[in-house]
C-alpha cells in the first residue's frame, strides 16, 4: 500500500471524527501517521487499535470511533451506510441497532461537500430568480405543522444555532484601557515607573457576565412538538457551557439538566422521552410550580437568574394555587419571561383562566412556535435587560 493516498485518507478520517463531535486537531492526524509507520497496514485490527489509542479520549467516544472506522475503511458505499444510519432496520428477534446521529451528520456534510465540488466542476448556468432556500422556508413554519422529513431538517438547523445571550455588568471591576472608574493605585504605580511623571491614567471597568438561566418547560400533550424543539436549543446552550438549568413539568417536576449534557442531542431527548413518566400527558402547572418553589428556587435562582417559562398556560384546575405560586416565583427570580406558543395566532387574547393567572406576574411574553421566534429570544432578553422601566403586563 502506498503511503501518500493512505495519508490523505487518514487526514480525512480525522476530519470525519471531528465533524462527529470528537476533539480532533491537525496534531492528531500527524501523530496517527507517525504511529502507523510502525504498524503493518495489511493487519486491520492493528490499524484500528493504533488509531483508537491515539484518537479516542473518553469511553463514550469508542462507539463513534468504531462506527466511523467500519464505514470509512471498509465499504466504499459509505453513502448507503449513511442511509442505513438514518433509517435503522429491525431484525428478526433482535433490537434495532443504535442510531448514531453525530456520525450521520458528519457523513452527510462530507457527502454534500463532495456533491458541491462535483457540481462546481460542471459549467452550468444558475437562475437565482426561480430558486428558494428550504431552510428559510422552514424557519417560518410552525413546529406543529412539520412533516417527519421537515422536522429532521429543522432539527439539524437548531443544533447548529447558538443563541446570543446578553451580558450584564456586575459589581466587580477589572483593569481596562477605558472605563468608568479611575484606578488611582495603578496610575500612581505607572507614574513611579515613568520617573515621577504622571503621563497616563489607568481605569477599571465593570466585569460583564451572562446571568444564569432557568428554563421551566411544559411537556404536556398540547406542547409536545414545541417542547422538543426547545430542548434542542437547551442542548446547544449546555454544550456551549452556558449557565442553564432545565426543568420539565407536566403532572410532576423533573430536573433534566444532567440528561441534556449527553453529547448527542437525539440520544439525550430520546432518553428523556422514555424516562419521564408524564411526557405528553396532562398539565398541573400550579402544583409543579409549588414543588419548584419549595425544592429548587433558592438553589438555582441566585445571581440575578432569569426564568424562562415555556407553556401555553392551558390549566383549568387550582387556579388560585397557580396565581399564588407565580407570585412567589416572581419574588425569587430577577426576571420572569413567558415563552408562549399561542402567540402564533394574530388574534390571541388572554381568555383562559390559566393564562390570566400567569400574565400579571411576568416581565414579558414572547412567541415560541417556530425557529425564527426561538432565535429572537436572545436579542429580546438583551433588550429587556437594558430596559429600565417596568415591562410587566397589566
Amino acid at each position: 500500500m502506498t503511503m501518500e493516498p493512505f495519508a490523505c485518507n487518514v487526514v480525512h478520517f480525522v476530519r470525519l471524527l471531528r465533524g462527529a463531535g470528537l476533539g480532533m486537531s491537525p496534531a492528531h492526524a500527524v501523530d496517527a501517521l507517525d504511529a502507523l509507520r510502525f504498524v503493518d497496514l495489511n493487519r486491520r485490527d492493528d490499524v484500528r487499535a493504533t488509531l483508537a489509542c491515539l484518537l479516542v479520549h473518553a469511553s463514550d467516544e469508542r462507539d463513534i470511533f468504531d462506527a466511523a472506522f467500519d464505514l470509512f475503511w471498509r465499504d466504499p458505499d459509505w453513502e448507503g451506510k449513511l442511509r442505513a444510519l438514518l433509517l435503522p432496520k429491525v431484525t428478526n428477534g433482535m433490537p434495532p441497532p443504535k442510531r448514531n446521529n453525530r456520525l450521520a451528520d458528519a457523513l452527510a456534510t462530507r457527502a454534500a461537500a463532495s456533491k458541491t465540488q462535483a457540481a462546481e466542476s460542471k459549467p452550468e448556468e444558475a437562475h437565482a430568480r426561480i430558486t428558494f432556500s428550504s431552510q428559510d422556508r422552514l424557519s417560518h413554519r410552525d413546529f406543529d405543522t412539520l412533516s417527519a422529513d421537515e422536522w429532521r431538517t429543522l432539527r439539524h438547523q437548531i443544533r447548529a444555532h447558538r443563541m446570543p445571550l446578553a451580558t450584564e455588568p456586575t459589581r466587580r471591576l477589572k483593569a481596562a484601557s477605558r472605563g468608568t472608574h479611575a484606578d488611582l493605585k495603578a496610575s500612581a504605580r505607572h507614574a513611579v515607573r515613568s520617573g515621577g511623571d504622571w503621563t497616563a491614567w489607568k481605569y477599571r471597568a465593570a466585569v460583564e457576565r451572562r446571568p444564569p438561566l432557568v428554563l421551566l418547560l411544559d411537556i404536556s400533550g398540547s406542547m409536545s412538538a414545541y417542547s422538543r424543539a426547545v430542548l434542542y436549543f437547551c442542548h446547544a446552550l449546555l454544550q456551549s457551557r452556558e449557565r442553564l438549568q432545565v426543568f420539565l413539568f407536566g403532572t410532576r417536576l423533573t430536573n433534566a439538566t444532567r440528561a441534556l449534557r449527553e453529547r448527542d442531542p437525539d440520544v439525550a431527548i430520546a432518553a428523556l422521552g422514555q424516562n419521564v413518566a408524564d411526557w405528553s400527558g396532562g398539565t398541573r402547572i400550579g402544583a409543579t410550580l409549588a414543588e419548584f418553589n419549595r425544592r429548587w428556587a433558592r438553589r438555582v435562582l441566585a445571581g440575578r437568574a432569569t426564568v424562562l417559562l415555556v407553556t401555553d398556560g392551558l390549566d383549568h384546575e387550582a387556579i388560585d394555587v397557580l396565581d399564588a405560586e407565580m407570585q412567589r416565583l416572581r419574588r425569587f427570580a430577577h426576571r420572569l419571561v413567558w415563552l408562549n406558543p399561542l402567540l402564533r395566532f394574530a388574534d390571541f387574547t388572554p381568555r383562559a383562566r390559566g393564562v390570566r393567572a400567569i400574565l400579571p406576574h411576568v416581565d414579558a411574553m414572547l412567541a415560541a412556535h417556530n425557529l425564527d421566534s426561538l432565535c429572537a429570544v436572545g436579542p429580546e432578553l438583551a433588550a429587556l435587560s437594558r430596559h429600565t422601566g417596568d415591562t410587566r403586563w397589566n
